[in-house]
C-alpha cells in the first residue's frame, strides 16, 4: 500500500549536480528512516546515504562531502543533493524507506555522469 516515487535522475557532466527526490505515498503511519542506495551492473546494491527519524545521517565514504541527504517529513519526501558528480557515480539510484517498521523500495532512477 506504500509507493515510493523517485524523480530527478538524468544525464549530467562530471562536476555537475543533480537532486533526487523520493516521495512516499499510500498508507503511512510513520516513517522511521529514508535513504538512497545505488547499483551498478555486476555489483551489489550499496548504501549511499540514509537519514533516520531523529535526523541523524549516514553517508558512504565515496560520497561524503559531495552528497547531502535531507527530508521533509510533512511531504514524506527525502532528497539527495548530489554535487561534484563523478563518472563513478553513474548508477541506478533507489529510494528506500522504513515505514511503520516495514521496508519499501522505489523502482530506481538512472543517474549517468559523463566525463
Amino acid at each position: 500500500q506504500v509507493q515510493l516515487v523517485e524523480s530527478g535522475g538524468g544525464l549530467v557532466q562530471a562536476g555537475g549536480s543533480l537532486r533526487l527526490s523520493c516521495a512516499a505515498s499510500g498508507s503511512i503511519f510513520s516513517i522511521n528512516a529514508m535513504g538512497w542506495y545505488r547499483q551498478v551492473p555486476g555489483k551489489q546494491r550499496e548504501l549511499v546515504a540514509d537519514i533516520i527519524s531523529g535526523g541523524t545521517t549516514n553517508y558512504a565514504d565515496s560520497v561524503k562531502g559531495r552528497f547531502t541527504i535531507s527530508r521533509d517529513n510533512g511531504k514524506n519526501t527525502v532528497y539527495l543533493q548530489m554535487n561534484s558528480l563523478k563518472p563513478e557515480d553513474t548508477a541506478v539510484y533507489y529510494c528506500t524507506s522504513v515505514i511503520s517498521n516495514r521496508g519499501y523500495w522505489g523502482q530506481g532512477t538512472q543517474v549517468t555522469v559523463s566525463s
